[in-house]
């Protein structure tokens, strides 16, 4: 069964929330080695029930945090989206040695990821 794996949280000012949320929660922010500004997000220990995340700039129009779902495949997945009455916001991308990514809405308006994890993704 997929589960959410991920959570990516917006911000206008990345170090200004990375002060937040580690002064209030003790979150950790590390750098992440890929094409674009982000910073993975470790919210506590991985032996405890809870998911990390990541932060980078907002772009236009992004909301708020959005989680992500792990699935075997994006296309399939898509697919069960929009016949369920869902929307495809952000079609299937690659994200660099990560795996490929869609932004989706469902029927009340919220808006998920759905990730393929595959470290050959280009």
């Amino acid at each position: 069964m997929p589960r959410i794996v991920h959570f990516d949280m917006p911000a206008d000012d990345p170090t200004r929330a990375q002060k937040f949320y580690s002064e209030v929660f003790g979150w950790k922010f590390d750098k992440w080695n890929g094409p674009m500004e982000y910073w993975m997000v470790k919210t506590g220990d991985d032996k405890q029930p809870g998911i990390n995340g990541g932060l980078g700039k907002r772009m236009p129009g992004q909301a708020g945090m959005v989680n992500t779902i792990e699935v075997p495949s994006v296309d399939e997945y898509t697919k069960k989206i929009q016949a369920n009455g869902g929307q495809i916001v952000m079609p299937k991308m690659a994200i660099l040695g990560v795996g490929y990514f869609a932004q989706c809405k469902d029927t009340e308006g919220n808006i998920f990821g759905i990730i393929h994890m595959d470290q050959n993704a280009k």
